[in-house]
């Protein structure tokens, strides 16, 4: 089955699994129906999926996995004792976590292509990460507090696991307070901690509550910073923080280097 052939049959089942979508006839190119597919998978909710569905998924996922290129921890150069830098796509790193900056619902963004790190992590690891959250809140019955972790396997991903955690939402107009503060450290430090129940020896961090969540950017990294040395002063693991923006990885260097 070739690309084009293996994305119109993916579509064509979630578009059955979810009737009464109103999709407009797309070209009949492999860019337009993988665009279609992704913002499919994005909107659909959790469900069964059968056998030949899921496994004709995981192969386009990880073929596209390969094309974007696995980037191994030892790839990245140490900027000191126990943390790296490294800016691009953090679906790319091969680590023993990855961290997804979550809503509280803690099931992904159901906002069709949006550009929001949530997206992309669900979009890249398959739909069964959306089915495995959502066994972790039914069983929960609550929504997940800001500044916890759950930890769910990775799926596609080269990663083995991605912990979720909830981020302080802060309005645009003022700054965070102590408490939203503190809220943010108790993200990295729940994800360190549940990091470390289950023995794992690396985390990639992404800017979590910056973006969408508007947390001041220099802020968060001088709490992101300050929170893993303390882990480290105790704990030996490899700490990733995973910067998309050039003006985030500057700030990460220049806040590490002091």
């Amino acid at each position: 089955m070739n690309r084009l052939t293996l994305i119109k049959f993916l579509n064509a089942s979630l578009l059955d699994a979810m009737p009464g979508l109103e999709i407009e006839r797309l070209p009949d190119d492999v860019t337009a129906q993988r665009k279609l597919l992704r913002a499919l998978m994005n909107i659909c909710p959790p469900m069964n999926f059968d056998e030949k569905f899921l496994r004709l998924q995981d192969e386009l996922l990880s073929v596209e996995v390969a094309e974007r290129g696995v980037v191994k921890l030892n790839d990245i150069p140490n900027v000191e004792r126990g943390i790296k830098i490294w800016r691009g796509d953090i679906t790319r790193l091969e680590v023993d976590a990855i961290v997804n900056a979550a809503n509280e619902k803690l099931l992904g963004c159901f906002v069709p292509l949006h550009g929001c790190i949530d997206n992309a992590i669900h979009s890249a690891a398959g739909l069964q990460l959306r089915n495995a959250c959502n066994e972790i809140m039914t069983a929960q019955g609550h929504d997940e507090p800001t500044g916890s972790a759950k930890i769910t396997p990775a799926f596609n991903l080269p990663s083995k696991f991605i912990l979720h955690t909830v981020g302080p939402i802060i309005p645009p107009e003022r700054e965070p307070t102590v408490a939203e503060e503190n809220l943010l450290a108790a993200c990295y430090e729940s994800c360190l901690k549940l990091a470390a129940e289950r023995n794992l020896q690396s985390v990639a961090f992404c800017c979590i509550s910056t973006g969408e969540f508007h947390f001041p950017n220099r802020r968060a990294a001088e709490i992101a910073v300050s929170t893993v040395k303390n882990f480290l002063a105790s704990h030996k693991f490899e700490i990733v923080f995973n910067v998309f923006k050039a003006v985030d990885e500057k700030i990460y260097r220049e806040i590490v280097a002091t």
